[in-house]
């Protein structure tokens, strides 16, 4: 059985696409009960296989799933493409998707019904 943390608690989780997995949410995110509404990242096995050429054996890998769906798809990427990808984030390159105030402000309030 895998672990789900948001670095304040830890819970029993299983993705059935990636069992055994130590998945990662973010700490804004509550865990008891699990609000399941996060994307997910967890350290996966190291690349055996992999259909891409620049995906060679051996390489780290990434897994990134959403933890509102346990029997949801895995993407699998290596640490180099997550950390490209993070850098992003961190520049501001995906600021236009983030939640609106509203956004966030409606999905607190569903929170809190459910």
């Amino acid at each position: 059985m895998g672990t789900l943390s948001n670095g304040r608690g830890t819970v029993a989780f299983e993705n059935a696409n990636a069992p055994g997995l130590d998945w990662r949410k973010a700490g804004r995110t509550d865990l008891d009960p699990i609000v399941k509404d996060c994307v997910i990242l967890a350290a996966a096995p190291d690349a055996k296989d992999h259909p891409h050429d620049r995906i060679p054996d051996g390489t780290r890998m990434v897994a990134i799933s959403d933890d509102k769906d346990t029997d949801g798809p895995v993407l699998f990427m290596s640490r180099v493409e997550i950390s490209k990808f993070f850098d992003g984030v961190l520049a501001g390159e995906f600021d236009h998707l983030r939640a609106s105030e509203e956004e966030l402000a409606a999905a607190l309030e569903l929170a809190a019904t459910v």
